[in-house]
């Protein structure tokens, strides 16, 4: 049965590997279903292999439209893999982010390695600094995040994170409850630099045509 979201487009941060468990790919598909389930479109860093290969090849059939972005030097088959989809061709890492972040209305993460965190993190602290108000889900398999979430509650405690801000990240161990709470967020903390302003000097940037854009 299908189920209506206020998301239309969600970007899916995760593995090139497929990792050393079922678990991890059962998840990929289960999210991927979800998704179609939803209607929600799929934003993605492009390639087929590992866990991305699993959910844009489950949301493209589907039904849903798949989005990969991909800077040109992972562009070869043998590190990608056959995009489906959608391909958007990027010069760098850093467009990539941007260019992800803008497409989409919110973000999850799949277990995934350097590049899934990295990727997950930025979008975290961005919501902090307030040039996004979008979720940040972990999708939290077999407690692959618990000790990156037990890091972040050690950062209250000890003093670098505020609690309100803890609450940025949302996380469930199936791909259902997280959506649930995903639809459900509404930010808690008080943004470093409200969106209005971040906004503001992207149109004085885009008006001076200096400086990289930022995502909205």
């Amino acid at each position: 049965m299908e189920e209506c979201s206020k998301f239309k487009r969600i970007c899916v941060f995760c593995g090139s590997n497929s990792g050393n468990k079922q678990v991890f790919s059962d998840a990929a598909l289960e999210l991927g279903n979800e998704l179609v389930k939803r209607k929600i479109d799929l934003v993605y860093g492009g390639g087929n292999v590992g866990l991305m290969g699993l959910v844009s090849q489950t949301v493209f059939d589907g039904g849903c439209h798949v989005l990969g972005v991909i800077p040109r030097a992972l562009v070869p088959r043998e590190i990608s893999g056959e995009t489906v989809g959608e391909v958007r061709i990027v010069r760098d890492m850093h467009e990539r982010k941007a260019s992800m972040a803008e497409e989409s209305d919110a973000f999850i993460a799949l277990p995934g390695g350097y590049g899934t965190l990295e990727e997950t993190l930025e979008m975290i602290a961005w919501a902090q600094l307030g040039i996004h108000k979008k979720p940040v889900g972990l999708l939290n398999v077999d407690g692959y995040y618990d000790c990156l979430l037990s890091l972040f509650d050690n950062g209250v405690d000890e003093g670098f994170i505020k609690p309100a801000a803890r609450d940025i990240v949302v996380y469930a161990p199936t791909a259902k409850e997280l959506m649930i709470k995903m639809e459900q967020y509404t930010p808690s903390h008080q943004a470093i630099a409200s969106h209005e302003s971040w906004k503001k000097a992207q149109r004085e940037l885009a008006s001076s045509d200096e400086g990289p854009s930022l995502p909205w």
